[in-house]
C-alpha cells in the first residue's frame, strides 16, 4: 500500500478494462487520480474509487483531442496542485479482423488518431508539466501486436509499433529531465476490446483455447496490466525508462506454437 501516496495520476480509457483496473489500483495505492474517458462509464470508475476510500476526478473527454488533452492536464494541475504520473492507456481497435485491403484510409486515420496521435499528445502536454518539476512517469499503453504480426488488424498493429517508437523516442527526448516514458504490451486480455474474440469464443465452445499460443496457456485481465503500470509510475521503477515490457505470458518470448517444440 501507499506505492503512489502523494502523487497526482491521469488515465486515460479510465472508463472500463486496463484504465479502470489501473485508476483503482493507483487510487488504492494513493494516487489522486484523474479518470478520462469518451464514454460514460468513467464516472462509474470514479464511483468505485471514492466508495473504497480514493481521491479522483472524472473527466469526459477524447484522448485524440489536443484541447481535451490540455484541459485534463491543467484541471489535474489545477485541482491537486502538480502531475507525477501519466497513463496513456486509452486506444481503439478500429477495422478489427476485417481483410487488410478491404479497410480504407478514414479508418486507419481513425486509430492512428487515438492509439498513437493520443499518446503524442500525452507525452507532450504531460512533458509540459512534469519537465519544471524535474520529475515524472509516463506510460503507454502499447501491445504485441505492434512487436510481431498476427496479433491485430492493420492498423492497430501499425499504431502499437508506433507508439513503441515514440515512447524510446520521448525518452530520448526527454533526457536529463527525470521524467521517464515507458510502454506496456499487452498480450491478450480480456477487456471491452476484445469482447468480440472472447463472444465467438464462447459461442463456439472454444473459450479455453484463448490465450493457449502462450507458454502460460491462459489469457489475461486487466488486473495483471494494471500491476505492470503501477510498477512503472511508481518510484521503485526510477531506473526504468525508453523500454517496451511485454505482459504475454510468454507469448513474444518465442515465435507462436501449439505444442513443445522437442517431444
Amino acid at each position: 500500500m501507499d506505492r503512489l501516496k502523494g502523487k497526482v495520476a491521469i488515465v486515460t480509457g479510465a472508463a472500463s478494462g486496463i484504465g479502470r483496473a489501473s485508476s483503482k489500483l493507483f487510487a488504492a495505492e494513493g494516487a489522486k487520480v484523474v479518470c478520462v474517458d469518451r464514454a460514460a462509464g468513467v464516472e462509474d470508475t470514479v464511483k468505485a474509487i471514492k466508495e473504497a476510500g480514493g481521491t479522483a476526478l472524472a473527466i469526459t473527454g477524447d484522448a485524440s483531442s489536443e484541447a481535451d488533452v490540455v484541459k485534463v492536464v491543467d484541471t489535474a494541475v489545477k485541482e491537486f496542485g502538480k502531475l507525477d504520473i501519466f497513463y496513456a492507456n486509452a486506444g481503439i481497435s478500429g477495422g478489427g479482423q476485417r481483410p487488410f485491403f478491404e479497410l480504407d484510409a478514414s479508418e486507419w486515420r481513425a486509430v492512428l488518431e487515438v492509439n498513437l496521435i493520443g499518446v503524442f499528445l500525452a507525452i507532450k502536454h504531460a512533458a509540459r508539466v512534469m519537465v519544471p518539476n524535474k520529475k515524472g512517469s509516463i506510460v503507454c499503453t502499447a501491445s504485441v501486436a505492434g512487436i510481431r504480426s498476427g496479433a491485430g488488424g492493420g492498423p492497430y498493429s501499425a499504431s502499437k509499433a508506433g507508439v513503441i517508437n515514440l515512447t524510446t523516442t520521448a525518452a530520448n527526448y526527454l533526457a536529463g529531465t527525470n521524467v521517464r516514458v515507458n510502454a506496456i504490451c499487452p498480450g491478450i486480455i480480456e477487456t471491452g476490446m476484445t469482447k468480440p474474440i472472447f463472444d465467438y469464443a464462447k459461442q463456439r465452445g472454444t473459450a479455453d483455447k484463448i490465450g493457449q499460443l502462450n507458454p502460460l496457456k491462459r489469457y489475461g485481465v486487466p488486473e495483471e496490466i494494471a500491476n505492470m503500470a503501477l510498477f512503472l509510475a511508481s518510484d521503485e521503477a526510477s531506473y526504468v525508462n525508453g523500454q517496451h515490457i511485454a505482459v504475454d505470458g510468454g507469448l513474444t518470448s518465442s515465435m507462436p506454437v501449439t505444442g513443445r517444440i522437442g517431444r
